[in-house]
């Protein structure tokens, strides 16, 4: 059975189901949580935003990011420890989520992804894209999606 499982959110309302159900799986196979989540990376400021003197540090953003991602990965944490499940947070700065999951997955030791899925197919598949799809495509530890 899976040891230690990473159950990646970006706290959607699909994530949340994910993490509910992941750490329900988790408690009933005994298996450690790392629950991680990916923040946008620094965008160079717009020359308006420049202008309106609406420019913050990349220092700054990160600091603001972590914090962000903290605040998330706690509530999980919370439930975690009510659930009896043993848990580590961690996060990252990227712009591609899928692989930054792939990467959390390999740098923490994990043998399973357990991650949520819109369901999306058809036309909006294409357009908006879908990270469990890159996660599916990338990672080669086993990926459990939640639908």
């Amino acid at each position: 059975m899976y040891k230690h499982i990473l159950i990646p959110t970006d706290g959607t309302p699909t994530a949340e189901k994910a993490v509910k159900a992941g750490l329900r799986f988790a408690k009933w196979s005994k298996a450690k949580v790392t629950v991680f989540t990916a923040m946008p990376e620094y965008r160079t400021p717009t020359s308006a935003e420049v202008a309106a003197r609406n420019v913050i540090s990349i220092a700054e953003h990160e600091r603001r990011s972590m914090a962000q991602a903290k605040k998330l990965l706690d509530k999980v944490a919370r439930r975690a420890k009510a659930a009896g499940v043993k848990l580590a947070i961690d996060a990252a700065l990227s712009d591609r989520p899928a692989d930054a999951i792939v990467a959390a997955a390999q740098k923490n030791g994990c043998d399973l992804i357990f991650i949520g899925s819109h369901g999306r197919k058809g036309l909006s598949a294409l357009l908006l894209g879908s990270q469990t799809h890159e996660v599916l495509n990338r990672s080669r530890i086993p990926t459990l999606v939640y639908r």
